[in-house]
Order: C-alpha cells, then structure tokens, then sequence
C-alpha cells in the first residue's frame, strides 16, 4: 500500500484534470491506468482503498463548484460519490482472474459510472469519461456509439496501457497489438464522421435576459429576471419590424425565466403575452408551476402569440437537496440549513415525446437534464428534429460548473446529431451545431439574444437506435464475470477439501 495510495490519489487528481477547466483529456487513458496499476493484485477487501483514494482525489476536485449551494452539499456529494469508485475497484479485484482483465474491467468500469449517474434519488452523472472528450478525434464515434460506449473504450484504453506496463516483457506484444488496434477503430469515425439527413432550417432565438444584484440569486429579483426577458424579446420584435434582422421561428427562453407559476400570477404571464405577440411566434417559457400546496413543477412551456400556451415539457431530474427533499420530515424536524428554504418538493416529469412547436419536433431539456441519457433519449428516439436546453446555471455563475455543463451539452450534439440552441438565464447562452461545433456564443452576466439558422436532422444516429443496450450489456458481462468467478472459487475450494485419491492398476479409490 506504501505506493499504491499516492499512485491512486495522483491519478485521481489527473483525472479531474481532463475535464474543464483545465480540459487536458490525453490525460484521462493515463489516469485510468494509474487506477489500474494501484488496484491491480490486491483482494477485493484490500482493493477498495485505493480505489476510494482515487474517486475522492477526483470527485471532490472535479465538483469543487458544489461550494456555490454550500459546503455541506459539497462534501456530501462528493462523498456518496467516492464510494462508486471504491466499489468499482472491489468489482475489478474480483474479476482480475479473468483472461484479458481489461475488457472485464472496463465493463464493470462502465456499468458503475450508469449505474451512480441514475442512483441513489437521480444520481450524478457528472465526471463520466466520455463527458470529456468533445474536442478529441474520440467524439467523431459519439454518434455511432453513444457516450456510454465511448466511456467504456476510454477505460479499455486505460486498462490496456496498464496492462502493457504489468506484463511480463515477453508477454506485452499480443497487449501492444490489442492498443494499436482500438487506436486505430477510434480513428475511423474520424475519417468517416456521421452526418444526417438534413430536414431544413429553423431561424431559432436564444434570449439571455441576466440576474439582478449579485448575479447568482435567481431570487434576489425574480420579477426583474421575467421583466428582462421580457424586454429583450420585445427589442428583438423592433429589429425584426424594422428589417434588421429576420424573424425567428422560435424564442427561448431559459430556466427560472419565470420564477413563479405564469397561469396564477396576473402580472407575468401579461409580461409572457406581451413579448409573444410582439415578436409573433412561439416562445418556450422556463416556469415554476403550482402542483398544490407541496408540490412544484420546472416546465418549459409553448407560448403561442395566438393560442396562448400549449405543450410542456416537466424536467426529467430535479436536483435532490436542491428542488426536493428525500426524508423531508426528517430533515424538516431539524430545520436544516440551506434545506429550509425548499418549502415544496419538485416532482418529476416523464414526458418522452418531443415538443410540437410550429409543425417542427422538438426535445427539450432542462439544466442537470442534459447531462442524463434517459430523457434525452426517450425524444430523439421518437424523432425530434432540434433539441433546446432550458437552463439557469445562476448560482454557479462564478465556478466552472457553467463550462463543464456547456461542454456536455456539445457532446449531446454530437452523440445525437442534432442542432442545440441553449437558453441561461446569465450564461452560458449558446448556439451548437450538429457537429459539435459552436455557433454563437453569449458573453456571461450579460444581456443578450442569439439569433441563428439552425439546421434541422431528420434522421436518427446510430447511438439514437443503440439506445440503453451498451449500458445493459457492460452490466450483464460484469455480473457474467462475477458469476463465472464464483463458479470457479467454489471448485477450488471443493477440489481443496476433497480426500486424496490413490491411482492404482484397478482405478481410483478414495481416501487410500
């Protein structure tokens, strides 16, 4: 252990390094070794040490922004998460006696990293390797694979690096061929990058209305936060009457754009009326809607100029100790902290059709949604055309959880082929286009409209129709590999406590 517990927590730290904002990612395949290295040879009631070294080297670095809603949220987030990464060392420990380890190890890797981005309460996804990878030649597969398969080759890589490095030297070749040969599968997307059906454009407007005072309250002025969005769309409908600028097909606005339920209170929803006739087309509102006296809703809500408001999307993953409060009697008997202030718990939407917005279809996500697999994928499957995310990153304004969002988002751009217009109440507001790639860009704590031709997709990528299957399939080869394991633990230990066998001319007799 006298080096295996510096080597864990260095690589640990490396790790954080390869995702904003430093965005180092060649270090992530050396990080990943590293894991290996320290884990490699130990028993699995040993192997947890280092693991848990490593996942708490990286976590608590990687979500230092967590400080922003408080230092308790900070640690204990990072804490819950840590022990994933104890538990994957466990696993790998456990099915280290298989023949080509690194394929196992690197299956268990991934089924771990699904399974603590959905569990306990909505999990977190954050820190998954493939979140890390959006400006490398490794995000031309996003669209043929996914971002779970992508995680799953990246630590194959690693664990295939760490197994060049504890082969005996005669034995490094077969290790060496195995290296070059998933380099060279990684490059072919590279060289052959998917590209959809195109189904037209969208003049789509993104509108960035800022936060009073602080910048990272979206409370301290809500009512000013709606006014400004407001504003922004009418000034918008001026250039648009005044030839300026061409007329959008689509506002939107972000999260918390409404801070207060726009079907009750008299005065936002004149605000919301006024700027969607002004501008004469749909605006996709982020309120808080009244769900009884215990409950809200986060829904991005279709404004037509003529109609009034129509589909909704409900946010897939409020944020547990943030939107809502597991075991809220029991922390509501302590009146603890910042949990106070949460006076009504957020429920959970499950809508997974797109939006139906002016004959176009599109999907919708809002903040922490976009970094989830399930509601993203439940939309695109179903054919949506454009995805928009809803967002009010606020409270982070200051921390570099804005960037490390904003780069997830281009992934999902990448992995599912579609144009994304992003909306933040003070950034990151921007414009992605199906490749990746961004288009336009809003500065932070500014106020702002994003005005772009946004291509629409018509046909699915491969990583749409793949769906959940590749995160099945790494959990059903890690528990296949446990299982195999046990199987052969019990026939040694058999074949160990079986009396000795005397071979004689006439043939075998116990206990002789």
């Amino acid at each position: 252990m006298l080096w295996r517990i510096p080597l864990a927590v260095t690589s640990g730290l490396l790790l954080s390094l390869a995702f904003e904002p430093v965005a180092l990612p060649w270090v992530l395949p050396v990080a990943v070794a590293g894991f290996a290295v320290a884990v490699r040879g130990l028993p699995a009631r040993r192997a947890w040490l280092p693991g848990l070294l490593f996942g708490g080297s990286f976590y608590f670095v990687h979500i230092h922004w967590m400080n922003a809603v408080g230092r308790d949220a900070w640690l204990a987030l990072a804490a819950v998460e840590t022990l994933f990464y104890a538990l994957t060392a466990a696993l790998c420990a456990l099915l280290a006696a298989r023949r080509w380890w690194p394929l196992w190890w690197a299956a268990a890797w991934t089924a771990v990293e699904v399974w603590r981005s959905g569990w306990p309460f909505s999990g977190m996804p954050w820190g998954r390797l493939s979140f890390a990878v959006v400006d490398t030649p490794v995000a031309a597969s996003l669209p043929y694979v996914g971002a779970v398969a992508v995680s799953f080759v990246l630590a194959l890589l690693g664990f295939l690096l760490a197994h060049l490095v504890l082969a005996p030297r005669g034995g490094r070749r077969p290790t060496a061929l195995a290296l070059a040969g998933l380099v060279a599968a990684l490059a072919v997307p590279a060289l052959l990058p998917w590209t959809g059906e195109s189904a037209g454009s969208w003049r789509v407007a993104a509108v960035q209305g800022d936060v009073p005072g602080p910048g990272n309250d979206i409370l301290y002025d809500h009512r000013q936060v709606t006014d400004n969005h407001v504003q922004a769309t009418i000034d918008l409908a001026e250039r648009v009457d005044a030839g300026l600028e061409p007329r959008p097909d689509l506002v939107v606005w972000p999260e918390n754009s409404t801070a207060v339920d726009p079907f009750r209170d008299a005065g936002t929803n004149a605000g919301i009326r006024a700027a969607s006739e002004a501008i004469d087309a749909p605006v996709l509102v982020g309120g808080i809607v009244d769900a009884g006296s215990e409950h809200v809703l986060n829904q991005g809500i279709v404004w037509d100029p003529v109609t009034g408001a129509g589909d909704r999307y409900t946010k897939w993953h409020p944020v547990p100790y943030g939107e809502y409060v597991p075991f809220r009697s029991f922390f509501d008997n302590m009146n603890f902290g910042r949990l106070a202030i949460i006076s009504r718990d957020m429920l959970s939407g499950t809508r997974g059709e797109p939006l139906e917005i002016g004959g176009v279809r599109v999907a919708d996500a809002i903040c922490f949604d976009i970094a989830y697999d399930d509601g993203l994928q439940a939309q695109l499957s179903r054919g949506a055309d454009l995805l928009t995310v809803q967002t009010s990153n606020a409270t982070f304004i200051f921390t570099h959880q804005i960037e490390q969002q904003f780069a997830i988002t281009r992934l999902r751009a990448l992995e599912f082929g579609r144009s994304v217009v992003v909306a933040s109440t003070n950034g990151v507001t921007g414009v992605i286009g199906p490749d990746g790639e961004v288009v336009d860009r809003a500065d932070t704590r500014s106020t702002a409209v994003l005005s772009q031709d946004v291509e629409l997709i018509g046909s699915r990528t491969p990583a749409t129709l793949i769906g959940p299957w590749t995160a099945r399939l790494c959990t059903l080869v890690t528990v296949a590999g446990l299982l195999l394991g046990t199987v052969a633990y019990r026939r040694r230990r058999d074949t160990a406590g079986s009396p000795p066998v005397l071979v004689t001319a006439e043939g075998a007799t116990p206990g002789q």
